[in-house]
């Protein structure tokens, strides 16, 4: 799941926002893009990031309080420091020392899609209420509103679905509307923004369109906007269900970043959390 969101990441962040253009030309699956801030070809960004700090937690079973999920946030942005987070909240990161000091400087009123994009490792959680309890739990921590806090529930629920074979794609949305806040709708067309629920929706359309991962890149990307988070948690979530062809690119994996927190530790992390499943 972890390699696959952080392919996702690391491609769709080279059209992120992009000009119409860019997408017309390059999203043709044949090589990773430069990201407008800089960002280089073939590194994910903070949609990963914050993923892996969600999964260390999950995995170390310590307990799932707000001051352990903050002290991996600003743990795991300390050890990487890397672009991608929204300008505000990067500031914020960098002059706290931990995750008490982020809870006490934060201000959490947003609706935007920063506690979505962290929640499909969340789907390993075999009870739908302990999921939707940390999902929320999370969420509370950047994201205190009721558009932030469904929307994770969502991405959890949605990874939950395909991870434990609750059912065909074509069902997704309505066990994700059945159990979480809020009606999802799967027929989004046209830019994705930061907002929390047009996110999901967006993620639940590729779910049910696409019959392969490739499909998964091509049409999420096509979209415009916000268009990293939308490839990640789509691709995170469809990797492992067995219900989408498994035909990416070998340069996707060949080209993703290296280093300490790059492909292998990825491969590694996402075993360690595949190991929690019931």
């Amino acid at each position: 799941m972890l390699l696959a969101l952080a392919i996702g990441d690391a491609y769709g962040a080279g059209f992120e926002f992009a000009p119409r253009e860019k997408i017309d030309q390059h999203n043709k699956l044949t090589g990773y893009q430069q990201h407008g801030l800089g960002i280089k070809a073939g590194c994910y960004t903070d949609d990963t990031q914050m993923s892996l700090a969600i999964s260390e937690l999950l995995i170390s079973k310590a307990p799932w309080t707000k001051t352990n999920i903050a002290n991996h946030f600003v743990a795991c942005y300390k050890r990487d420091r890397r672009l991608g987070y929204s300008s505000g909240f990067q500031a914020l990161l960098d002059s706290v020392n931990d995750g008490q000091e982020l809870l006490e400087q934060i201000n959490p009123n947003s609706s935007r899609n920063g506690a979505a994009m962290r929640a499909a490792p969340l789907g390993v959680l075999a009870d739908i209420e302990t999921l939707l309890h940390y999902a929320k739990l999370q969420a509370q921590v950047t994201h205190d509103t009721p558009e932030a806090i469904e929307s994770a529930q969502a991405i959890a629920l949605a990874a939950h679905y395909m991870l434990y074979q609750r059912g065909d794609k074509a069902g997704l949305s309505a066990f994700v509307s059945q159990h979480g806040g809020g009606f999802w709708d799967d027929n989004w067309h046209g830019e994705v923004p930061c907002s929390a629920w047009e996110t999901v929706n967006a993620v639940l359309t590729l779910l049910k369109n696409a019959d392969s991962l490739s499909a998964l890149l091509l049409m999420g990307v096509d979209f415009g906007g916000d268009v990293d988070t939308v490839t990640a948690l789509a691709l995170a979530i469809a990797s492992e269900s067995g219900q989408y062809q498994a035909d990416l690119p070998a340069f996707l994996a060949k080209n993703l970043e290296a280093g300490p927190f790059g492909h292998d530790y990825l491969a590694a992390l996402s075993r360690q959390l595949m190991a929690l499943k019931a």
